[in-house]
């Protein structure tokens, strides 16, 4: 007889394993299916973005913003320092303590929340009067075992899209994991994509000391950002060094066991040879949904490989549901998460809302880039009457003090009503500064609702009122 479970998650990224906890939180009985495998061979939850994304990017992020400080910035504030000498291996090893902490984190909050972690890989096999049959097989036959649940959850996220006839052996040509994980600081660097990996790892690199050039497919440069924005970060990441080329098309590329070769058009039509040490591939991500077995209980991918739900992550077979990167909608950690715990909450009979233009997007750039709601060309394209106010980080004090002036705060409200409908913000701490903005979108705030709200002086947090004031060309700095 199969072991029986009221909900059952395959995955245990940010999406599977909060969908888990909250699960159990309400009293139901809980197994979570996972098979992903560290370098060194070890079962491991938190999927791709605690592994090999969100949590090691940035702190390897981190390390390299405190590489440049030491090397180009502290003399500003006069200290003065020798030679500075970079510990690579170091340097990863504090990346993978921080990984592997937060990987036993999570199972201790398996063990705390009375979670069973199916350790092996999911797959769908029929239905029963019961509920849904799921096969989970370890990495010998006599591993497989069959368990009954009553509802189910896929969590299973997203791997990177790979370029055809590119392989990538993440030595010369490495995707996002290989490029968390390069032993020694590339001289010249290739990067093909300019979207959220490839600007973020790219600026790793470069922080080190590589010579990082950006080849990006697309005519316009973070199209999903407000222009506003979009044209700042350019500004920003060119002073930098990070040499971004647009409108190419990829050709030929050749590698050695030392170098790689990228043959391209620019956007001139003229053919283009980029030769490097390395190469990043950051063309996006694709769904996993491969061998998961959809068929057997009557389900099946679109032509991208999503899951289809409807808008409350439910799947067209009755208590099998679909959440994060497998389903519609931007591919983010956080949205996976709001959506572990929406479906979490349906299942227990309660009527949770996610409201998706309220999921704020970062980039964790410097600076950092950061938005939530519409962009103001968006707005302009539905007729919409709005009003907008911009304010610098320059004239913040706080930002003067810590020696981050670069960028500033955008909001975008109704003309009418001046509800807030955008907040597009480019500067230092964005991904925190966001947060605020997504409070009054949720509860549709205006921005003098922001404006007459005390902020904490100094702070970069002013600059979010003063942007709100500015709404009404009443900026009281400016």
């Amino acid at each position: 007889m199969s072991k029986e479970f009221d909900v059952v998650v395959i995955g245990a990224g940010p999406g599977g394993y909060i969908a888990a906890i909250r699960a159990a939180q309400l009293g139901k009985s809980v197994a979570c299916i996972e098979s992903w495998k560290n370098p060194a061979g070890n079962l491991k939850l938190g999927g791709t973005c605690l592994n090999v994304g969100c949590i090691p990017s940035k702190a390897l992020l981190a390390s390299s913003e405190e590489f440049e400080n030491v090397s180009h910035h502290l003399a500003d504030h006069g200290i003065n320092v020798g030679d500075v000498k970079l510990d690579i291996a170091k340097m990863l090893a504090r990346k993978d303590g921080i990984v592997e902490k937060m990987t036993k984190g999570i199972e201790f909050l398996f063990r705390k929340n009375k979670i069973t972690w199916l350790k092996g890989h999911g797959k769908f096999t029929g239905k029963t009067d019961a509920g849904v049959q799921i096969e989970v097989s370890g990495e010998v036959e006599t591993e497989t075992e069959t368990v009954t649940a009553k509802n189910v959850i896929i969590a299973t996220g997203s791997k990177a899209r790979h370029l055809s006839g590119i392989p990538v052996d993440n030595k010369i040509v490495a995707d996002n994991e290989g490029a968390l994980t390069f032993d020694s600081v590339p001289k010249k660097l290739a990067v093909i994509g300019a979207g959220v990996i490839g600007l973020e790892l790219g600026s790793v690199w470069r922080r080190l000391g590589a010579d990082v050039t950006v080849l990006e497919a697309l005519p316009a440069f973070l199209g999903a950002c407000d222009e506003s924005l979009a044209k700042e970060a350019a500004k920003q990441f060119k002073k930098q060094g990070l040499d971004i080329h647009l409108g190419v098309k990829i050709g030929e590329v050749k590698t050695t066991d030392s170098s790689v070769s990228v043959a391209y058009r620019d956007k001139d039509g003229n053919a283009q040879t980029l030769d490097a040490d390395r190469l990043i591939v950051s063309i996006g991500r694709v769904p996993n949904t491969d061998n998961l077995g959809l068929e057997a209980i009557g389900l099946k991918t679109d032509e991208r490989g999503f899951v289809p739900v409807d808008d409350h992550c439910a799947t067209s077979v009755p208590n099998v549901y679909a959440i994060g990167d497998v389903v519609r909608g931007p591919m983010l950690a956080h949205k996976a998460e709001d959506e572990g715990v929406l479906v979490a909450e349906i299942i227990d009979g309660q009527k949770p809302h996610i409201d998706y233009n309220c999921i704020p997007w970062v980039i964790y750039t410097e600076p950092e880039i950061a938005w939530v709601g519409k962009t103001e060309q968006q707005l302009k394209a539905e007729g919409r009457e709005i009003k907008t106010g911009q304010f610098p980080m320059m004239a913040n004090g706080r930002a003067l003090g810590i020696g981050k002036t670069d960028g500033f705060v955008k909001m975008i409200t109704d003309a009418k009503i001046d509800e807030l409908l955008g907040c597009h913000i480019i500067a230092a701490n964005a991904s925190d500064l966001i947060a605020e903005a997504v409070v009054a979108m949720e509860f549709k705030a205006a921005s003098e609702d922001i404006g007459r709200i005390c902020h904490p002086h100094p702070s970069l947090s002013e600059v979010m009122r003063e942007a709100a004031l500015a709404v009404d060309k009443r900026a009281l700095n400016m």
